[in-house]
């Protein structure tokens, strides 16, 4: 069984929140239309002033998402 990556972009400032919201739907989008499989998606708020939006991916596909979509960071997704 393939490890899933979590792709993280973090988003700055009064409008992080509503950024991060935004961008989820811009990666469940991308998977759609790339046929890409994704175990799930979401925002983490870890202040006023700071958002991450995430995508959980396979391992093999995640060069597919990190080449097309450029995230900040990843993490092995527990």
């Amino acid at each position: 069984m393939s490890r899933k990556i979590k792709l993280i972009w973090d988003f700055r400032g009064p409008d992080a929140h509503e950024t991060a919201k935004h961008h989820v739907i811009q990666l469940e989008e991308f998977a759609v239309k790339e046929n890409l499989v994704f175990h799930g998606t979401g925002v983490e708020q870890t202040s006023e002033w700071m958002c991450a939006a995430y995508i959980s991916v396979n391992e093999e596909d995640m060069i597919i998402y990190r080449d097309a979509l450029k995230p900040h960071r990843g993490l092995v997704d527990r």
